[in-house]
């Protein structure tokens, strides 16, 4: 049925059961996490459920690893990567590893950029021993409340998972774990996206986040792929633009 297929894809639906919550005057996305939100909040208490802003999801005091609370107000004006892991995932483990080098590598080029780790572990103790290996900072484990208020304000739906935010809350990118292993060096920082990208193994990913096109060309030594990218550079550009002017997601 093709209307249901323009359905599935207008809201990058890649599992099932999913339930997006929209606004029906406006036609937008309230919430792309509904089952979370109905497991969360079944008594309807925080209805309409909409988006609220990072600033205030994340209140409260969060943690650093030598046991010093800090407020959440500490993470204004920075950027901010917030980082969904557990330590019992092997993929997290790893992307952590190549993490604690890049917010090093960033911090010491004088960049202002903080990490929040919202832990999936499966007790304290494991959350303990993953967050000794970090620099950054945490939400508390106890706060089981507001770890699940960020998954949902972010729909996450797989870890490990890192959303990289400018310094007024907003997204600048979901695909900060690709960014982060693609540019060791962290030269692009903060990662704006690119409208056009060659296609690797790390970033092939995001075939799956919505309606992409891919073109081919003969060969890289005559210059093909530069001339290709000049040639689609424009016509990306354009469509993102038209999406960001009416506020959605390109």
């Amino acid at each position: 049925n093709l209307l249901q297929l323009k359905l599935w894809n207008k809201y990058r639906v890649s599992n099932i059961p999913s339930l997006i919550f929209i606004d029906a005057s406006t036609g937008k996305v309230v919430c792309r996490n509904g089952l979370l939100v109905i497991r969360d909040d079944p008594e309807g208490l925080e209805f309409p459920w909409g988006p609220k802003p990072f600033s205030e999801v994340v209140a409260g005091p969060l943690l650093r690893n030598n046991g010093q609370t800090l407020d959440s107000s500490a993470l204004e004006g920075s950027h901010v990567g917030v980082y969904f892991s557990a330590h019992w995932c092997p993929p997290c483990r790893s992307l952590t590893r190549v993490l604690v080098e890049s917010y090093r590598k960033i911090k010491e080029a004088g960049q202002k950029f903080e990490i929040l780790f919202v832990s999936a572990d499966r007790s304290e103790d494991s959350f303990k021993q993953y967050f000794s290996e970090m620099p950054w900072v945490a939400v508390p484990y106890t706060d089981e409340g507001r770890r699940s208020r960020l998954n949902r304000l972010y729909g996450i739906q797989g870890i490990p998972t890192l959303i990289v935010l400018d310094s007024k809350g907003d997204v600048i990118t979901r695909q900060g774990r690709v960014e982060v292993l693609n540019d060791i060096e962290c030269r692009e920082f903060p990662w704006h996206p690119k409208p056009v990208l060659e296609l690797t193994d790390s970033n092939a990913v995001q075939l799956n986040e919505g309606p992409c096109l891919v073109l081919f060309v003969d060969s890289e030594d005559d210059g093909e792929s530069e001339a290709a990218k000049q040639l689609i550079q424009p016509i990306a550009e354009k469509i993102i633009a038209k999406y960001k002017a009416k506020e959605e997601e390109a």
